[in-house]
């Protein structure tokens, strides 16, 4: 009779499990960011994993759609991976996890109450790290057509007409 082999760490499988018991919603490894209640994942190449999982809930902590799903925040944000972006995202995150630890936490991450870490963005908003990110958000995240069902856009009426002949009037609530 053979022994069984002896693991030698957690399994993919494992690992994701154990995640969304503890209620992580982000898994973070080497050169990837998945969700641990989802079905997605993303590579980064430029930046490190964590970073980039700082990005995606710095941008859900920017921008708060509950109904809005962690891999939007991630396609929004994913442009900061590249060569040219990865030292002022690095360093903005650095500064990120520097306000957070004067705040008494460990990284920005780390930061379980939405309220607390809209606090520490409160005290980077006026940096240049911060307004740069925010910026990006509005086109990044709000000109995803999967989304604009959910905040109630109908998308472009040009092609279409116009909004005049399109009910741009269409106010029943008055």
């Amino acid at each position: 009779m053979t022994k069984p082999l002896k693991s030698r760490g957690l399994t993919r499988r494992q690992l994701l499990s154990r995640s969304v018991a503890a209620g992580a919603s982000l898994v973070v490894g080497a050169g990837f960011v998945a969700s641990g209640n989802a079905a997605w994942a993303m590579e980064t190449t430029a930046i490190k994993p964590e970073s980039m999982a700082t990005l995606i809930q710095m941008a859900r902590d920017i921008y708060p759609h509950d109904q809005v799903a962690d891999q939007f925040y991630a396609v929004a944000v994913k442009g900061y991976d590249s060569a040219e972006m990865a030292e002022k995202v690095e360093a903005g995150i650095g500064e990120l996890n520097a306000a957070a630890q004067a705040a008494g936490h460990a990284d920005y991450l780390s930061i379980g109450w939405e309220e607390d870490r809209v606090a520490v963005l409160k005290s980077i908003e006026g940096g240049a790290f911060f307004q740069t990110v925010r910026a990006g958000l509005v086109t990044g995240l709000y000109n995803q057509k999967e989304l604009w069902p959910i905040f109630g856009y109908e998308g472009e009426s040009f092609s279409l007409g116009g909004y005049i002949e399109r009910g741009f009037d269409d106010i029943n609530w008055l």
